[in-house]
């Protein structure tokens, strides 16, 4: 065995061994990373009661993405692998499109995976992409959380993301598919310098003429994270003391609260805000720290398409109202991924939020007992552009109609000790 593939197989193993799931997913885009993983995995998984998968994302944004798919599905069907390809036509081009089509992949694959039974998908993430994001991170002014870097095994909802090649060098990688004549795909976008992360490779290049490599970086990001666990538990202690759940909605015992370390008041508005949001990722540090300073001002502000609402005795999270004001859903579909709404549903009955101005059709609002704030966020049902239900608002509960927020407890336990 060559060194190289040595280095692979031994990375597969370490990482697997212990907790090996029976179904996996494996992420291939085509690049050199996540080819020479589909490779490694195919060979590891072979003698052991593992059911591999491949998933390509075509995003569309370059005339080649779909050549490339393709070469991916050639690839598996010649080592006799399921392939799967997914188009992304999300792009509504506003906001950062790499950070979109980033979000846009991982939201795709794992709903593809587990629909498919599968909770376990394996990223192609490599000790070149743990430095470039520490160094990325730092030039930002990231705390403990962010230059931790990227998990060898992280938790999102239902779905295990696997990163078992953190400590394998992209070199590496490409030595052991040039051993065995296999091609990849390189993205052109990983030349232009218009992008961070390309420009993050460049100073790294930089560094190395230092003395400062891209394993010692990856290794910090590796003793930062063991640092930060233990900080994690203690704050999903304290969550659990401070943080109650009212109608999708988190409210913070503001006086324990503020007793709390500021780290850990941090991590739990942190953890908070991507739980009433959704998002897979955390709000920038900056907003945060303005976020804080916000609160000791008493003052609401919104921040990651949340509201949050000051009061004496407690810090209300919910929904911001302009982050789903065009959202809608089909009857029975879920809505803003996490509602799910029963009722007599219709055949065109749509579901979006209820919306300020039409909090007045509802009489029994108050005596639901959730705050405006919240309830203009909140789902509603839709006939005929008029509204019919509106669940927390107490608007058709006589009828049958009921809204069930599907996030738990365990989703803010399981952010605040993942990253």
């Amino acid at each position: 065995m060559s060194h190289p593939q040595a280095l692979l197989c031994d990375a597969l193993e370490a990482h697997f061994s212990k907790n090996s799931p029976a179904r996996m997913a494996v992420a291939v885009s085509g690049g050199s990373d996540s080819t020479a993983l589909l490779l490694g995995l195919k060979d590891w998984a072979q003698g052991r009661e593992v059911s591999l998968y491949a998933v390509t994302v075509d995003h569309g944004l370059r005339a080649a993405s779909t050549q490339e798919a393709e070469a991916v599905a050639r690839l598996c069907a010649e080592l006799g692998l399921p392939h799967h390809c997914l188009v992304w036509q999300g792009w509504d081009g506003q906001g950062n499109l790499s950070d979109a089509a980033r979000r846009a992949r991982y939201d795709l694959m794992a709903d593809w995976a587990l629909g498919h039974e599968i909770h376990d998908l394996v990223l192609g993430h490599t000790q070149n992409d743990q430095a470039e994001t520490l160094v990325m991170r730092l030039a930002r002014g990231a705390g403990l959380d962010g230059l931790a870097g990227m998990g060898a095994r992280t938790t999102r909802g239902a779905m295990t993301l696997h990163r078992p090649l953190l400590g394998v060098s992209r070199e590496s990688l490409r030595a052991y598919l040039r051993q065995r004549d296999i091609g990849w795909a390189d993205d052109p976008s990983n030349d232009d310098p218009q992008y961070a992360r390309v420009r993050t490779r460049a100073a790294l290049s930089a560094l190395e003429s230092a003395g400062v490599e891209v394993e010692a970086l990856a290794k910090v990001a590796g003793y930062l994270r063991e640092a930060r666990e233990p900080i994690g538990h203690v704050a999903q202690e304290a969550a659990e003391r401070l943080v109650q759940f009212d109608a999708g909605d988190l409210v913070i015992d503001a006086q324990a609260w503020g007793a709390e370390r500021k780290d850990i008041q941090r991590r739990i508005l942190q953890a908070a805000l991507r739980w009433v949001s959704g998002h897979g990722y955390p709000a920038r540090g900056a907003a945060v720290e303005a976020l804080l300073e916000a609160l000791l001002r008493d003052e609401a502000t919104t921040l990651h398409g949340c509201r949050i609402i000051p009061r004496r005795d407690y810090i209300r999270v919910t929904r911001e109202w302009a982050a789903v004001a065009d959202l809608e859903a089909s009857a029975g579909a879920l809505w803003d991924g996490r509602w799910q709404i029963s009722g007599p549903f219709g055949p065109e009955d749509r579901i979006r939020a209820l919306g300020e101005a039409s909090l007045s059709l509802c009489p029994d609002r108050r005596q639901a007992g959730y705050p405006a704030a919240s309830l203009v966020a909140s789902p509603a049902v839709w006939r005929n552009g008029q509204l019919i239900a509106a669940p927390l608002a107490g608007l058709g509960q006589s009828d049958g109609w009921s809204a069930e927020c599907l996030r738990s407890r365990q989703d803010l336990n399981d952010t605040l000790l993942s990253h």
